[in-house]
């Protein structure tokens, strides 16, 4: 399967870069090229974009609301590829529903991989990023938190699923522990964020934490 790609950054010299490294790769096409969220929402309209490689500081529309319109609309995966790991920019981009928040730091080997696996269906998370994913998952839960809306309609097999998202595991890697097909776990994620209404499998783990801060002693479910 070809990957079809839209690189999304208002520096030329950047999209030049990152055409050369995905170029590179015999399953990805790179079928156009924008200079803000504004001009790569219009271009993923057009139905030929797998996945829009996202920058976040750019004039105009930035990458946060175009990945939330992009998503939104159901035209592409986003995966957000930008200079800066502040707390604001990663938290904003998972909302938004992006597929994924990498570093330009990325190594061009990395990069590629990181493609195939949002085009896989599988999320993708910088190191630096996960720990303030983590940092955010570990602060003090408010005294009436309880499981998320959505949470109670999960079967037990998606609770399960739900809790390896949780975990950051892959299609390949929840099929291996739960002992189902990667079909089947598709098919179970996809209820999952269904039910949750999520629009990520990453704002899915969001949940997952969620789910396993309100089960922790001491924490007080909402009545």
């Amino acid at each position: 399967m070809t990957i079809r790609v839209l690189l999304v950054d208002d520096k030329p010299e950047v999209r030049s870069g990152l055409r050369l490294i995905l170029s590179a790769a015999p399953d990805v096409e790179i079928v156009g090229e924008a200079c803000d969220g504004g001009d790569a929402v219009a271009r993923a309209r057009r139905g030929d974009v797998d996945i829009a490689l996202m920058d976040v500081r750019m004039p105009g529309v930035d990458g946060i609301r175009a990945t939330r319109l992009m998503v939104g609309d159901d035209l592409c995966e986003v995966l957000v590829l930008t200079t800066f790991d502040l707390d604001e920019y990663v938290l904003g981009a998972l909302r938004a529903g992006a597929a994924g928040f990498l570093l330009k730091t990325t190594a061009a080997d990395r990069l590629v991989e990181a493609v195939r696996s949002v085009a896989a269906g599988d999320g993708v998370l910088a190191p630096e990023v996960t720990r303030t994913l983590l940092r955010t998952l570990a602060d003090p839960a408010p005294p009436t938190v309880g499981a998320p809306a959505g949470y109670a309609d999960l079967t037990e097999r998606e609770r399960e699923v739900l809790d390896c998202l949780g975990r950051g595991l892959s299609n390949a890697d929840i099929a291996s522990a739960l002992f189902i097909s990667e079909t089947t776990v598709k098919s179970h994620v996809s209820r999952v964020m269904a039910k949750l209404e999520v629009t990520s499998r990453l704002q899915a783990a969001v949940v997952a934490g969620q789910v396993a801060t309100a089960a922790r002693p001491g924490v007080t479910a909402a009545r």
